[in-house]
């Protein structure tokens, strides 16, 4: 009996056609097949919430290949992803293709291992339409809300923009983070230090344990200090135990490699996946800490084998989501005697980070031993001084997970009474910092815990808000773009109760419901949309908000003298007479003069105009290329005659940036020829026969072939690179991206 089994990856159906035999035939959908048209007016029937679907861009073929196979086989089993995305997936292949009357059946599987496959196969079900029209229900509304909020936006705020269910409240927490930080008033303290000396001349360095906020006692402090002898006054030695975490759920795995190994959310999501196809780890979607019988029963074992008896603990964490509604394990390395594990040096470094995290989590406590040294003069008239370390007494779930660690801090051996010899002692000035801007695993975990959207949805959510450059990434945080804040206040000020933490998590339960089946899709989206569509469309009187409020007073209009106001344009803020369409003078957002386009001169082979301009990332040059001559081909008569475009065709143009060492204003006609030689083909590789090209990006200088990009480091200079030199760096093994750790001294 043959039967045909269909996955959505190619990476999935190969690693799972070597676990089947003869009889089985695996076949990969890539993704989804069908989706909701970009138009909404044709996406969604309002009367009654009917979703019409089109097959997606090039997926005719896959759906015929899939329908050709099924007609050889005797049974059709749709084995897509253990959550709604899956369970929607397999759903759209069996509305959009025709199987006749074979039976099709629902297999689903957490790991991609021989054991979980068979076992499966054992047990396939029908299409659970709960979790189907949950899917359906979140990827209609978020069509709706998005598309309805966006169209506000265009009209009121700038064209092109955008706003989304889940992805406005995620940037107004960015927003009112960054308020936070420019609201914030520093005040003024001291830190004062003291470097003493036990008795067996060991180093002892101290800090006070107030920090005075007047200079005058910090002097006193300080002059104290330094006039009267110093003594051990308590020495403090506590044992306390570190518990090892849960393994990884996606929010805690997402957060814990941002942090230790420098990987955005997308990207821990895009490795993940491969190790799960690979059969390396099991699904990487989840809510749950838990752990099957079998895999701890597997951990234990290891861990006996590997570290020893005494260090087995078995422990059950309790899930900290309401709604663990995804896969029902955490994620953990499908075969713990596995350390190792992936086809590239970032998988391998993802595989360890899971490894170590749920085979620590089977293991007994670590034991540190904490100590405090209290220290005073010998009045005991000023705070006390203290200085604080731990030490490792017991390594336990530490022997598996040595990267969480940490340093130890070894203090001298000293007892109570001890005098100690003062080198030194210091007063710094210093004043509070506003809170810190949200990192992405920052954002991830905040997100987690007001329960906006849900462990697939986090990556995805920051992504958009990059890639629609509301925020940026600066050292590793997210700070809002001038965009992010104006988009953020506008739906802040007139839809608010929208994008608030309250009214998105119960939209988020209120999902949940219906993936149990406690609640009905139609009714939940309609007690929504109607309230919504009704708001919406009341803000269609609003004024277009172009006066983002009046500028600092003291800038004048630079043509008439008239007062500026703050508006919003492409590049971000800048300042506007208050009299414009009147009169058009501007300025940027620091009052400074707005940068003129400067034509520089003619390029000496293309004969284009050069003109020396400014972006959003700064100073450009720009030419005009000109059109290839082509040739004149006369057409055949069973050609027929291309339809001419009614629009014309726009100038193809080519930029280069100015490097940041050179003022704009001193860039000579030869400098902006020398730039505009980029990008340039340096030749075909020898292998591939495709071309390797140079060129700098946003991030600098890089040499690319067949989408393998390689930054080009001094002394190689980008303009003067040979395909020798490129075919040598990329022959050299990628290096590792991320942290190194600081080596101890």
């Amino acid at each position: 009996m043959s039967k045909l089994l269909i996955v959505e990856s190619p990476a999935k159906a190969k690693t799972i056609g070597k676990y089947l035999g003869s009889d089985y035939t695996v076949v990969a959908s890539v993704g989804h097949v069908r989706d909701l048209p970009k138009s909404n007016k044709k996406a969604i029937d309002l009367d009654g919430f009917v979703p019409h679907y089109e097959i997606s861009a090039g997926k005719e073929k896959v759906l015929d290949d899939i329908e050709r196979m099924a007609k050889k086989s005797d049974e059709v089993l749709l084995a897509t992803d253990p959550d709604r995305e899956g369970e929607a997936i397999a759903w759209h292949i069996a509305q959009a293709v025709d199987f006749g009357k074979k039976p099709v059946k629902r297999v689903v599987f957490h790991e991609i291992t021989k054991d979980a496959i068979i076992e499966a196969l054992k047990s396939p079900r029908h299409i659970d339409e709960n979790l189907r029209r949950a899917q359906e229900a979140r990827r209609v509304l978020d069509r709706l809300v998005g598309y309805d909020l966006s169209g506000v936006i265009w009209k009121k705020v700038r064209y092109g923009l955008s706003a989304g269910r889940v992805q406005s409240p995620a940037l107004r927490i960015i927003v009112e983070r960054e308020r936070e930080i420019k609201a914030f008033k520093p005040e003024q303290y001291f830190s004062i230090t003291a470097e003493t000396k036990t008795p067996k001349k060991e180093k002892l360095p101290l800090i006070c344990s107030i920090e005075p906020k007047e200079q005058k006692e910090a002097e006193r402090i300080v002059a104290t200090g330094k006039k009267e002898g110093w003594q051990v006054v308590s020495v403090e030695e506590t044992e306390a135990k570190r518990s090892p975490r849960a393994p990884f759920t996606t929010s805690t795995l997402q957060q814990a490699a941002s942090t230790r190994l420098g990987f955005s959310p997308s990207r821990t999501m895009r490795i993940a996946q491969k190790l799960y196809e690979a059969g390396h780890i099991t699904y990487m979607r989840t809510d749950s800490t838990t752990l099957s019988k079998q895999a701890v029963g597997q951990i234990a074992g290891m861990i006996e084998k590997t570290f020893g008896k005494d260090l087995v603990e078995v422990r059950v964490f309790a899930a900290k989501s309401k709604n663990a509604q995804e896969a029902h394990e955490a994620v953990r390395p499908t075969d713990a005697s596995r350390r190792e594990a992936g086809s590239t040096p970032e998988e391998e470094r993802l595989y360890s980070l899971i490894w170590a995290r749920a085979v620590a989590s089977q293991m007994k406590d670590a034991r540190v031993m904490r100590t405090k040294i209290l220290a005073n003069v010998t009045s005991k008239s000023i705070p006390d001084f203290q200085a604080n370390g731990s030490r490792t007494i017991f390594q336990g779930w530490l022997d598996a997970d040595p990267g969480a660690r940490g340093e130890d801090v070894e203090l001298p051996k000293v007892v109570q009474g001890d005098k100690l010899d003062l080198i030194d002692i210091l007063s710094t000035e210093k004043f509070t910092e506003p809170p810190s801007r949200y990192s992405e695993a920052g954002l991830v975990k905040e997100l987690e815990k007001r329960g906006i959207g849900r462990p697939s949805t986090y990556a995805s959510i920051i992504k958009t808000l990059e890639d629609r450059e509301y925020v940026t990434k600066e050292n590793r945080n997210l700070r809002p773009t001038d965009t992010g804040e104006v988009v953020s206040g506008f739906l802040e000020e007139n839809f608010g109760d929208y994008i608030s933490d309250t009214f998105t998590a119960e939209m988020e339960d209120k999902l949940d419901l219906i993936a149990d089946g406690s609640a009905q899709y139609e009714k939940t989206l309609s007690d929504f949309y109607k309230p919504f569509a009704k708001e919406v469309k009341a803000k269609e009187k609003l004024d277009k908000a172009t006066n983002l409020g009046d500028a600092d007073p003291n800038i004048k209009c630079p043509k008439c003298g008239s007062p500026m106001i703050i508006k919003l344009g492409r590049a971000g803020k800048f300042l506007s007479c208050s009299r414009y369409p009147d009169c058009d003078g501007a300025l940027l957002i620091d009052g400074t003069e707005m940068p003129k386009d400067k034509v520089i001169g003619i390029h000496p082979r293309t004969g284009s105009e050069i003109t020396l301009k400014t972006g959003k990332y700064g100073p450009y040059v720009e030419m005009v290329m000109p059109e290839e001559a082509a040739p004149a081909v006369e057409a055949s008569a069973e050609e027929k005659p291309k339809k001419r475009s009614k629009k014309a065709a726009k100038p193809k143009l080519r930029r280069a940036s100015v490097p940041k060492e050179v003022k704009p204003e001193e860039v000579t006609l030869d400098q902006a020829v020398h730039y505009l030689s980029l990008p340039r083909q340096l030749g075909t590789h020898p292998d591939t026969s495709k071309i390797i090209s140079a060129n700098i990006g946003r991030f600098g200088p890089y040499i690319v072939h067949d989408g393998d990009f390689r930054s080009v480091k001094k002394p190689d200079d980008v303009y003067a690179i040979s395909l020798e030199r490129a075919l040598e760096i990329l022959k050299e093994p990628k290096k590792k991206r991320g942290f190194a750790r600081k080596k101890k001294e």
